[in-house]
């Protein structure tokens, strides 16, 4: 089934005003820069990641995401994990019965208390970063700099969004009333939740400066204020609105499906990483809005922010959201239920699809129905109870549990109810959706280059990646599930002309099928394929039947000459030789 597309994009001072469609952009301050007029947006399968176009420059640029229609727990991508408030269950009151809307307190924000209460919390970021180069994945772009906002939260850490310092090679920070940037390190950065923890080391930063405590996810119509440091001068800023929606929402940066609050405040470039004030308390952080649309802006709510924080503090790093690794279909039509069994009172979702590397693989089965997850009943659209009268997607409950614990299911199999254990955690697509912070992996032999697929080299091909990068590689990147740990589509992604490999030329962005026989599972199994050859003859099998045949040795010899005509410092990638120098001290003290 085809979904129909949605642009997203980062808030820029470098988007163009002209862009009819509504898109999501993130709020990253850059110089202006005129974009060209966006083509007509396509439309894509059901079964995807969604994703943001990368253009070659600037760096926040154009970020486009393809939605697709509710998508429940999809096979095994981060992407509908959306963080429950398990404070946000409505409550009883003391008659038992529940709370009425109108009777829940509400915390009307004034604008001054909230400039009060940031001004020795909120700071100004400035990120020096530099992102890789895919087509030519041994050097980078070139650096760029760009400005966001932050907080302080208990712990001398800065709350931040990870797009203010994606790809970072410098960061500083400035707190108000202050001339002096103090230089901040990166403690952790979780890109689907678009969230980073900053520290300082310098205690002259600290002196003076103020934490603010996180709140909870507001009710609809409650007040909020959002402290930042927007384009248009230099001192803070602050806007008030009111809180519109609350639902799981497409964040641009990590191409993920996340609980996210609408609000109507007016947010701007560089608002990115403030805090949306609500009472004395943080309610959200400021992160991207709806261009084309009247003050339509988006924070990420505290459960999330909770989440993150704590997974960091736990284990020192970033550990991701969980999912099932499944993905569902509604069974909203009632001949597709009757031919399930389902009785009038049972409701759920269809199982369709199941990741080979998540442990449902192990007990659902295709065709089963999904009833219940730890003991709350699933509607027949993927919806469980949120709050007072909401509904929201069943993947903020998977959402809630931690990595490797355990959740009951309970599915309808044959006209049968049974439950099952399941344990939960993050679970990586075959196809990277993001690779920031960190240099592309690369092999080059005798002039062919390998890399693994990955989604940021097919958004090199521009802002309309999906119709100009190549059919096969696209689709596959979107469709295709992992079918064991460890594996990636290598791609032949260029030829770099010489004596040795003419002819060939045609052959490139075509997936590498086997060597010398051998079916190759990732790029390091390629590299030692090619590296331990023993044959007279080097063979390649690519896509659509291509074979690739070299004289082994020649080639060995002509990759030293290409390499250096192409000024190229190392014909494999710094991760792949850290690997192989891992392995080679392993085996000498097996050996010894």
């Amino acid at each position: 089934m085809l979904a129909s597309v949605r642009s997203i994009r980062r808030l820029s001072s470098a988007a163009s005003s002209a862009t009819r469609s509504l898109l999501l952009r993130r709020l990253l301050l850059h110089p202006p820069r005129p974009q060209p007029q966006p083509s007509p947006r396509p439309r894509i399968p059901h079964l995807q990641t969604l994703t943001r176009g990368r253009l070659a420059a600037p760096r926040f640029s154009t970020a486009s995401c393809y939605s697709t229609l509710s998508r429940i727990g999809e096979c095994g991508a981060p992407v509908a994990t959306a963080i429950p408030e398990a404070e946000g269950v409505e409550e009883e009151g003391e008659d038992g019965g529940d709370t009425d809307a109108a009777a829940v307190e509400r915390h009307d924000t004034d604008a001054y208390a909230a400039v009060e209460l940031a001004l020795d919390s909120v700071v100004k970021v400035f990120t020096v970063s530099s992102s890789p180069n895919y087509f030519l994945p041994w050097q980078n772009k070139a650096q760029r700099e760009s400005m966001g906002s932050g907080f302080v939260i208990p712990g001398r850490r800065i709350v931040t969004n990870a797009h203010v310092v994606a790809d970072h090679t410098f960061v500083l920070v400035r707190k108000h009333g202050s001339p002096t940037k103090y230089k901040a390190e990166v403690q952790a950065v979780g890109h689907e939740c678009d969230l980073a923890l900053l520290t300082v080391d310098s205690e002259e930063f600290w002196d003076g400066m103020n934490s603010l405590e996180l709140g909870d996810i507001p009710f609809l119509q409650e007040a909020v204020a959002v402290v930042g440091y927007p384009q248009g001068g230099d001192n803070i800023s602050v806007t008030k609105g009111v809180v519109s929606r609350v639902e799981p929402t497409q964040y641009a940066h990590g191409a993920t499906q996340l609980m996210a609050i609408q609000i109507d405040a007016a947010i701007n470039p560089g608002n990115s990483g403030g805090p949306a004030i609500m009472g004395d308390k943080v309610a959200g952080v400021a992160f991207q809005n709806l261009s084309g649309a009247e003050n339509i802006g988006y924070i990420i709510p505290v459960p999330v922010i909770k989440r993150f924080i704590s997974g960091v503090e736990e284990s020192g790093k970033y550990s991701g959201f969980c999912t099932l690794g499944i993905s569902c279909q509604a069974t909203e039509n009632i001949q597709l239920r009757e031919c399930f069994g389902m009785q009038h009172d049972l409701t759920g979702v269809l199982v369709s699809r199941i990741n080979p590397l998540s442990d449902a693989h192990r007990v659902l089965k295709k065709d089963d129905i999904l009833l219940e997850f730890d003991g709350v009943p699933i509607a027949n659209d993927g919806t469980v109870p949120f709050r007072n009268r909401e509904r929201i997607t069943f993947d903020h409950l998977v959402s809630m549990k931690k990595p490797g614990k355990t959740a009951v299911l309970k599915v309808l199999r044959d006209g049968k109810e049974h439950e099952l254990n399941v344990t939960v955690r993050p679970l990586q697509p075959l196809v990277p959706v993001h690779q920031f912070d960190k240099l592309p992996s690369y092999y080059i032999f005798a002039g062919f280059v390998f890399i693994p697929l990955t989604q940021p080299y097919l958004h090199e091909f521009g802002d309309d990646w999906y119709n100009n990068s190549p059919r096969r590689l696209c689709e596959r990147a979107l469709r295709e599930l992992p079918k064991k740990a460890g594996e990636q589509l290598v791609i032949l992604s260029q030829v770099l002309m010489d004596d040795i490999n003419v002819g060939y030329e045609r052959l490139a962005e075509l997936q590498v099928k086997k060597v010398n026989g051998m079916e190759v599972e990732n790029l390091k199994h390629l590299c030692s394929l090619v590296e331990g050859c023993t044959e007279e003859n080097l063979r390649f099998d690519l896509d659509d039947e291509r074979v690739i045949i070299l004289k082994y040795q020649s080639a060995r010899l002509a990759t030293s000459r290409i390499l250096k005509r192409h000024r190229i410092p190392s014909a494999i990638s710094a991760d792949l030789v850290d690997e192989q120098a891992t392995n080679g001290e392993l085996e000498a003290s097996c050996a010894s």
